[in-house]
């Protein structure tokens, strides 16, 4: 069970997070604060294991709160919440695993607590040099800029000198050439399928190689294979394969 603590100046914001957060079986004691003063004297008599900060608080800010949580010696793991997307390569930043955008929903802050349970598990909160920040990413959607994981995403589809990024939530158009893509993430688990697509490995739920249409599905996309990249792809696939031990 995670412990964790909501600091919001506002009342009804804290009250609707804590109770969605009250729903998912993974959290434990619901901590709350109304400024970062008040949550920094609530940490120092009740360490929690994750934080949900507002950015915009009078006083000390998100920013400054997780500044200050980053000299305690057990520093809870971060997350952000707020209306202001303009904010999110700052909380990456400061080594949050998460930045979600109120309203908050169900399904999205349930991925919060999955990347906070992963986080700890990893010993991030004790030790928050131990475990690798997450690749992010400076995308544009509607004029705005914002950042999301590389792990986010689920596959690339070429289109032109472009790349489009496809992640569960939405798309984002990058000026960057898919063979740039392909070289440069090929470590983080991707792999070339066609000449249009670039997937997640870790994303892809089902796989049809031995048909006259070779596929793989991705989230609800299902995506050709070329017969051209497929031998490069088995061969991918059979190293990710855990075998039993003999």
């Amino acid at each position: 069970m995670i412990s964790v603590l909501i600091a919001d100046d506002e009342q009804p914001a804290i009250d609707e997070l804590a109770f969605l957060l009250g729903q998912d079986p993974r959290i434990g004691m619901i901590h709350q604060a109304r400024s970062g003063a008040e949550a920094i004297r609530l940490l120092t008599r009740e360490p929690v294991e994750a934080a949900f900060l507002d950015i915009h608080m009078p006083g000390l800010t998100g920013f400054d709160l997780a500044r200050a949580l980053a000299r305690f010696e057990h520093r809870p793991v971060l997350v952000f919440v707020t209306a202001d997307e303009e904010g999110a390569l700052e909380a990456f930043d400061l080594a949050a695993v998460d930045y979600l955008l109120k309203p908050v929903r169900t399904e999205r802050l349930s991925r919060s607590v999955g990347r906070i349970a992963e986080a700890l598990k990893a010993g991030a909160a004790s030790q928050p040099s131990a475990g690798q920040p997450a690749e992010m990413i400076a995308v544009t959607l509607g004029g705005t800029t914002r950042m999301i994981r590389r792990d986010d995403v689920r596959y690339v589809q070429a289109q032109g000198d472009y790349a489009r990024l496809h992640t569960e939530e939405a798309s984002y158009l990058v000026r960057v050439p898919m063979s740039d893509l392909e070289r440069q993430w090929v470590d983080a688990g991707f792999a070339r399928v066609h000449r249009s697509y670039l997937v997640s490995l870790a994303h892809v739920s089902r796989i049809r190689l031995g048909s006259d249409h070779p596929s793989v599905t991705v989230g609800q996309a299902e995506l050709p294979v070329s017969r051209r990249l497929l031998p490069a792809l088995r061969e991918r696939l059979d190293q990710a394969i855990i075998r039993p031990r003999t």
